[in-house]
Parts: C-alpha cells; sequence; structure tokens
C-alpha cells in the first residue's frame, strides 16, 4: 500500500495511526504543502480534489481520509480497531464536527495564520466550542480506557489525532475532565507517537495546503 501526503497533514496523520494500529504496513509519500505535487495530471487523476491523503492499494485508489479508514479497517488481516455501529457513529461525529471545530478555526485561524492577521478573539471563542464539544466525547468515555469501550477504535483516531495540537499550542486551555488522562494514554502508544505526534512547525504562518 501507498499513502500520498506530507507527514504533517492531519488527515495523514490519521490514516497513518490507524493503518498502524491495525497491524498494516503502507510506503508513505511526501506530497502537499511544500512538498508539491498535488497539481499533476497524474495525482489529479487519483484525487481531483488535489488534496491529501490519497491510499494506493493495489488497483484500488482512495481518498478521503474517512472513506480510507473505513476501508482499512475492513481489509482482510486487519486488526486492532474497534469499529461496531457506536464507534462508528462517534467516529463520523468527530470527523465532521469535533474536528471542523479545531481545524480551520483554532489550529488555522491561530497557528497558520500570521500573527499580525490573526483574530483573537475568535480563535479564543472557537477554542471554548472545541473543549466544549471534547467534554462530549469525554463524557461517552466515562470510567472506560477508549470513548466507546476497552478497545481502541475509529472514535479515538478521530478525537486523539487532535489532541497533540491542542495540547502543545501555545493558547490557554480549559482542559475537559478526563482530557489530560485520556490524551496521556495516547501518548504511550508508539503507532500515536509515530503518526500523530509530529512536529508542525513548517505549517506556521502558512495559509497553504
Amino acid at each position: 500500500m501507498i499513502v500520498h501526503g506530507r507527514a504533517s497533514s492531519s488527515n495523514v496523520q490519521a490514516v497513518m495511526w490507524g493503518l498502524t494500529e491495525l497491524g498494516l504496513t503502507a510506503e508513505r509519500r511526501d506530497v502537499g504543502g511544500r512538498f508539491k505535487g498535488t497539481d499533476t495530471p497524474a495525482y489529479r487523476r487519483m484525487n481531483p480534489m488535489g488534496l491529501v491523503p490519497v491510499l494506493e492499494d493495489g488497483d484500488l485508489v482512495l481518498f478521503e481520509s474517512a472513506a480510507i479508514l473505513r476501508y482499512l479497517v475492513g481489509r482482510p488481516g486487519a486488526d486492532g480497531l474497534a469499529a461496531g455501529p457506536r464507534d462508528d457513529m462517534w467516529a463520523e461525529w468527530a470527523k465532521t464536527t469535533l474536528a471542523r471545530a479545531f481545524t480551520e478555526p483554532v489550529f488555522w485561524a491561530y497557528y497558520r495564520t500570521p500573527a499580525a492577521d490573526r483574530d483573537m478573539d475568535a480563535v479564543h471563542a472557537a477554542l471554548a466550542r472545541f473543549e466544549g464539544f471534547l467534554s462530549m466525547a469525554m463524557a461517552e468515555r466515562g470510567a472506560r480506557p477508549w470513548i466507546t469501550g476497552d478497545q481502541l477504535g475509529l472514535a479515538d483516531i478521530w478525537v486523539g489525532h487532535l489532541l497533540y495540537r491542542y495540547f502543545s499550542l501555545d493558547l490557554p486551555r480549559a482542559v475537559p475532565e478526563g482530557s489530560q488522562a485520556y490524551y496521556d494514554a495516547l501518548t504511550q502508544r508508539p503507532a500515536y507517537r509515530d503518526h500523530v505526534m509530529v512536529d508542525y512547525t513548517e505549517l506556521k504562518g502558512r495559509l497553504v495546503f
């Protein structure tokens, strides 16, 4: 398998982390951002949007990170991530609601925007909104180790891949109850350290893909 996408892309990180937890391996190729390559005819045939990641598995080509992960979970021989209906529900929520509340209004608006152009009132308001959503995920988790039970699942990929940036950004945080312990548990997983806890300084002040 081949994953096209730069290591500092959060969606590439989610795919690579999930793939590794499933016991699968893939060659990751640097594409996008400072590596460019998403505007070539060959790449646009794989993903007409010109975004990362793209997965090649033999003759199969997939884009959209959530679709890629759902495919990988169902691939023969893949094991290691919970993916039942409830986990899929929370994974969908985390991808479409939680991540959307963080990536553009917090991470892009703060870290990827030049300091002179930042609207810090909007950033702080967005961060508080994100923390409200994160508290919902922690309420679902309760006393269990992972979001929907005793096994790491797709929901954890979509919640957890945001937390390295959440906890490492130089912003004041009102950390929802349970979030720090949950994050600490994630950081003990080698696949999380390898694919999510990635230096993102190349993105500072860069409003480009």
